[in-house]
């Protein structure tokens, strides 16, 4: 893969969390890829891609539940752990069709370059893996460590771990703003605001349409943006209560309880969506005000793609005879 394409694809691999708008159950949900837009219904998805010619490739397919699957992943928080799993590997899977039709890649490869793409796919995972421990993680961790060890006033286990969540999403903050400024970036966060604006358009129970969707605003509760705010927040004070004092000990704990974190906030995230005036709604408050950012006001085309890829996913969902019920 080329260094060009390979820096284009690790850079929309760090913004999965932040697209991937996902819930398992009755509602509609979708992530923005390279120049398109992914929509998935419970049983079935599709992708849709405008190429550099303007037509729309799209990419189509049915989507087993989980929890239909493993009865365990519809427990509350669990359930949370298998959906988050699920929608991070759909996610791979739609981005992967995207870059091979806004890079130019055929559509009918070779085994042996299917092979090639795959590896390539694999070393993008593990590589964007460890950008992330260590930006969002170990760096933040590390610098709160320091400032303990060179200021009494902040070396405290409550002090540390404020500093430590503080410098995390300061962290966080300012490489969205950083990435948001790149031009092809800004685009992908148009077709975020395309997705957020035709999943309203869809729950309100409208015609979809292109008129009826851009009425609509790109903010929506249910975004992996406020997803990972929430995260940030409960975990910052989750960690002050646990009594760890030494740095690898802290990390430890930090990729210990993620799994038990991420299914926590996703079932805050999950009732603060259908209790908008609620406690927990407020919670899911930084994440909105994150979205004026990760979503920028998308133009028709872009609408376009992302109604395209509904129809497809409702279509396959109706031959699949799933039912499906605004929430």
């Amino acid at each position: 893969m080329k260094f060009k394409a390979f820096v284009r694809l690790f850079t929309h691999i760090q913004l999965l969390p932040v697209l991937e708008n996902g819930e398992e159950t009755t509602l509609v949900g979708g992530q923005a890829v390279m120049e398109g837009v992914m929509m998935r219904s419970p049983h079935s998805y599709c992708v849709a891609v405008r190429k550099a010619n303007g037509e729309i490739a799209t990419q189509e397919s049915p989507l087993p539940r989980l929890s239909d699957r493993y009865p365990i992943f519809k427990l509350p928080v669990i359930r949370g752990l298998g959906t988050l799993g699920s929608a991070m590997w759909l996610g791979m899977r739609a981005l992967k069709f995207s870059a091979d039709c806004a890079l130019g890649e055929p559509l009918g490869q070779t085994t042996e370059k299917k092979e090639s793409g795959s590896v390539a796919m694999v070393l993008q995972v593990l590589f964007s893996l460890v950008f992330m421990l260590a930006l969002y993680k170990v760096l933040p961790l590390f610098l709160a460590t320091e400032l303990g060890h060179r200021f009494h006033a902040v070396s405290g286990r409550f002090a540390i771990n404020m500093v430590d969540g503080t410098l995390r999403i300061a962290i966080f903050l300012g490489f969205m703003y950083l990435l948001s400024r790149l031009k092809e970036m800004h685009r992908v966060f148009e077709y975020h605001g395309a997705e957020h604006k035709v999943v309203f358009n869809y729950e309100s129970g409208t015609p979809v349409n292109i008129e009826n969707a851009q009425a609509f605003t790109t903010y929506h509760p249910r975004c992996g943006t406020s997803f990972l705010m929430t995260v940030m927040i409960i975990s910052m004070v989750v960690y002050m209560f646990i009594p760890v004092t030494t740095f690898w000990a802290r990390f430890a704990e930090r990729i210990i309880l993620l799994p038990l974190i991420a299914g926590v906030s996703y079932e805050i995230i999950r009732f603060a969506a259908k209790h908008r005036g609620s406690l927990f709604a407020l919670m899911t408050a930084p994440g909105l005000w994150l979205q004026r950012i990760t979503t920028q006001p998308p133009d028709d085309s872009e609408v376009e793609c992302a109604i395209i890829a509904l129809d497809a996913a409702m279509a396959l969902e109706k031959q699949r005879g799933g039912e499906l019920v605004i929430a």
